[in-house]
């Protein structure tokens, strides 16, 4: 079907392989078909089996997916270094031999979008010579962060191999909310990992400099101090979030959701119901912290919704999930957004992923925070001082839970903000500047030598 249909152009995708960047790189899909593109969703072979059939029936076709092989080893974690080495070593090669094919002698890949994270996708496009996109699917603020590698380490602030030389807050950029040091995205598990983190980090930066342009999910009210650098080395950079996917009929999702989650909601009280999910990617917050989150939940009384995978189910008490079967429902993953715009939530207990916060912002639900690792601490000094929409939790016993969730219900004022927020990021003034970046991108593709045959 690809190879056969040259009528229009075509646009080629390259998702990190994680659900969090996957799904806002399916809306940005979604929104380019309305351009009259064709885009071509590139997946490893490990993911692709278990999406590819949910993503033909939520786009109804409008959106090609196809595989390349990763090399993994199935007997093995996938986990994030052995990822890394795939997508190094091992993905390029039938990357680069697909856009070969598919573009030919007829040029019909207009251009092509990549995930940062999948930054080595940048080089096979260039070297194919095909313009190529940088998408960031998170804050523009994150992104600035970790673009500011090079300042951070030349002021001391961290080591040449991304290791805090201080302790404390700092600020990467002036009138930008402080971030703990220690809190850094590349600073996970050991030294090791940490450094070889780092080392990911800026080698994707290095090659996000021989990018034309790049896409940010991020709203302009996000960061409207921010400065991006206007350097020659940088790419024109256009926020056009939060992305909406309006053509999607739903978010597909790796793996099957537990639907009863709703009809359980329908037998609730409106703003009763504690919501809580720390995402799908890192391991969430370790087997004390799940005993002492379960055994606060079953005190306070409070209905709830818990998205535990098996897992991470190792720190439950004994006999937990049957205890508290009257009171909640604990499951292994749910209609995220389908639970959030229902009137019965009043909670939402959340790890601050970007997609999460964005979700929690468009339902107008605040947030009790608890970040875990990546961009979601800066996320929360977002939410929690500058937003002022949600509470960071500073732990698991029951007082912790009790006076977050008691604040995040009943704060009037908080719920004033939300309600302002959600006017600011899905308003038709904020929907129209993204459609207008939007726009703008489009025609800056169509007067790229890669696309002089480009027609709308």
């Amino acid at each position: 079907m690809v190879y056969d249909e040259p009528k229009k152009k075509m646009i080629i995708l390259v998702p990190y392989p994680a659900q969090g960047h996957v799904t806002p790189m399916l809306k940005l899909a979604s929104t380019l078909s309305t351009f009259g593109l064709q885009p071509l969703l590139v997946l490893p072979e490990f993911i692709h089996h278990p999406i590819v059939a949910k993503v033909d029936a939520a786009t109804k076709g409008g959106i090609v997916c196809v595989s390349i092989p990763d090399g993994l080893d199935e007997t093995k974690p996938r986990d994030f270094f052995a990822i890394e080495k795939a997508m190094e070593d091992y993905m390029p090669a039938h990357l680069e031999r697909m856009i070969r094919k598919i573009n030919g002698d007829e040029n019909i890949i207009a251009c092509m979008v990549v995930d940062l994270l999948a930054s080595w996708a940048i080089d096979v496009g260039l070297k194919c010579g095909v313009a190529v996109a940088g998408f960031w699917p998170a804050m523009l603020a994150t992104y600035t962060l970790i673009s500011s590698i090079p300042q951070l380490v030349q002021r001391g602030l961290i080591s040449e191999s991304g290791l805090p030389q201080l302790k404390g807050p700092i600020s990467f950029q002036h009138d930008q909310p402080l971030v703990d040091i220690k809190d850094m995205p590349w600073l996970i598990g050991t030294q090791a990992a940490k450094k070889a983190r780092f080392k990911f980090w800026a080698r994707t930066m290095d090659r996000s400099r021989s990018l034309k342009w790049l896409l940010v999910n991020s709203f302009p009210y996000e960061s409207q101090k921010l400065r991006v650098s206007n350097s020659d080395n940088s790419p024109t950079t256009f926020q056009v979030g939060p992305l909406s996917g309006n053509g999607l009929s739903e978010s597909p999702t790796f793996w099957d959701e537990d639907g009863s989650c709703l009809e359980w909601l329908e037998q609730q009280k409106p703003n009763s119901v504690i919501y809580i999910s720390f995402g799908s990617w890192v391991s969430p917050i370790g087997e004390a912290k799940v005993r002492r989150l379960a055994l606060a939940l079953e005190e306070l009384g409070r209905p709830f919704i818990w998205v535990l995978g098996p897992a991470w189910r190792d720190g439950l008490p004994k006999g937990y999930i049957e205890r508290v079967l009257k009171q909640g429902k604990v499951v292994a993953w749910a209609p995220q957004v389908e639970i959030l715009q229902h009137k019965a939530i009043g909670c939402y207990i959340t790890h601050c992923g970007w997609n999460s916060t964005i979700e929690a912002i468009q339902y107008k639900k605040c947030l009790l925070c608890f970040p875990v690792a990546g961009d979601q601490s800066l996320n929360c000094e977002y939410i929690v001082n500058v937003w002022e929409i949600g509470v960071k939790l500073r732990g698991f016993n029951i007082k912790d839970i009790s006076n977050g969730v008691k604040r995040v219900i009943e704060d009037r004022e908080m719920k004033k903000k939300i309600e302002m927020l959600h006017m600011k990021v899905f308003g038709k003034q904020a929907i129209f500047k993204v459609e207008e970046n939007m726009l703008r991108f489009i025609n800056d593709v169509k007067r790229s030598d890669n696309a002089l045959n480009f027609n709308l």
